[in-house]
């Protein structure tokens, strides 16, 4: 898997971050990425939502299931062994232009993430912007999580070899800790 910084994360306040991606369109076809658990385990987490403002949102994360082929999960402690579990609510939504949900609500001082999506010709331009992060190391984690789940996303929609995701994503850790001190 080819990382570069061509797309990187940018810092847009103390507690926020925010990404950008052109993907292959149409704009349907991505939202479907992002809302429907099928499609979505595919490059982030499975997770059941219903799209409406104030409805339960919950992610599903299995990194080692990301990889081709799949990774061997690394040890986990008992309560991790289905994978890393996110809950949230919706705060914000327009299909196929606009989500919003609170992230990791079952995991302390929720942030935020909101995905707007733009038509540009047969291209979608995606932009994240996560916010309310609580601090520099989870500022770098989220900027190099969605650099290299956001960089999987494009492969996944061009149909393109996704290669070994949790070595992306450990680079891109390492890789946004020094961009981002």
């Amino acid at each position: 898997m080819s990382i570069s910084f061509d797309h990187h994360a940018v810092r847009t306040a103390a507690d926020s971050v925010r990404i950008q991606r052109l993907l292959p369109g149409p704009i349907e076809r991505v939202w479907d990425y992002l809302v429907d658990s099928d499609k979505r385990r595919l490059w982030l987490a499975a997770g059941e939502m219903v799209l409406e403002a104030g409805a339960p949102v919950e992610l599903v994360f299995r990194h080692e299931e990301l990889s081709e082929p799949p990774a061997t999960p690394p040890a986990r402690p008992a309560d991790m062994r289905g994978g890393h579990r996110n809950a949230g609510r919706i705060t914000l939504c327009e299909p196929p232009h606009l989500l919003g949900y609170t992230w990791a609500e079952n995991h302390g001082d929720p942030s935020e993430v909101r995905f707007d999506l733009e038509r540009r010709g047969d291209d979608v331009l995606l932009t994240v912007t996560h916010t309310r992060l609580p601090g520099n190391d989870a500022l770098h984690s989220v900027a190099g999580g969605w650099h290299a789940h956001l960089d999987l996303l494009g492969r996944r929609l061009r149909d393109e070899p996704v290669g070994d995701f949790r070595a992306a994503c450990e680079t891109m850790h390492r890789a946004y800790a020094a961009r981002m001190p």
